[in-house]
């Protein structure tokens, strides 16, 4: 990615190391933003992501990037964070056991808290409602009622500096995204979307998190370079 000058202005990424909040990250950048990056490990079924964000960050000029540890495998509860396994069968129309309870939740609000401390207004998300797994906490709803959230429970709130809750994939499909990454000089390749990767390194290809990103690029006529096992 080319670097831009920046306006000055701080913002949070929330960085996950997936596609999506890649994407996010480039447009803040893009915007003029200087980015602030902030990865949650949570100590969900493997590492792979959290060595993506780190690239990531690295790419975006990020002037920080906080690893924060945070052990929701004490709560279990779902497949990426407890024994159960990552379904295979194709994306359905209930929530599946991938869903982390309340995870955007969660760490949107340590965003938020970040985001108070070093005087940033916005905080960018990758979530977007269209090509996605059903989760409840990727709905437009919950991210405008987090806005006005962030508003009144903060001391920058309460004194009249509200914060603006940037969610730039919001409305677009996986296929948007993929065109997105191409159109800011994005190597795909070093983000990572698998829930349930190989010892080898290879992604399962099978989990609802690939099925989604590989119909994405295929829908995009671009090309996805993850190394797939199926």
């Amino acid at each position: 990615m080319s670097t831009r000058e920046t306006t000055g202005r701080q913002a949070v990424v929330l960085l996950s190391g997936g596609l999506d909040s890649m994407v996010s990250g480039g447009l803040a950048r893009e915007q003029g933003y200087c980015v602030n990056a902030l990865t949650i490990d949570y100590n969900q079924r493997h590492r792979r992501e959290i060595d993506a964000a780190r690239e990531i960050a690295r790419i975006l000029d990020a002037e920080r990037h906080v690893i924060l540890p945070l052990d929701l495998r004490k709560f279990g509860g779902s497949a990426l964070t407890d024994d159960i396994p990552v379904p295979k069968d194709g994306v359905g129309a209930d929530i599946p056991v991938t869903y982390v309870p309340a995870r955007n939740l969660v760490f949107l609000s340590l965003t938020l808290a970040w985001a108070e401390v070093i005087g940033a207004s916005d905080i960018f998300i990758g979530v977007n409602a269209l090509d996605y797994s059903g989760y409840p906490d990727c709905r437009p709803e919950f991210i405008a009622s987090f806005a006005e959230t962030a508003r009144l429970a903060t001391k920058a709130g309460a004194e009249g500096s509200p914060f603006t809750i940037h969610a730039p994939l919001q409305h677009l499909g996986k296929a948007d995204i993929a065109r997105e990454a191409a159109r800011l000089g994005l190597d795909p390749g070093l983000s990572w979307s698998c829930y349930d990767p190989l010892e080898d390194g290879r992604a399962c290809g099978a989990c609802d998190s690939c099925r989604l990103r590989r119909a994405g690029f295929a829908q995009a006529g671009l090309e996805d370079p993850t190394p797939y096992a199926v």
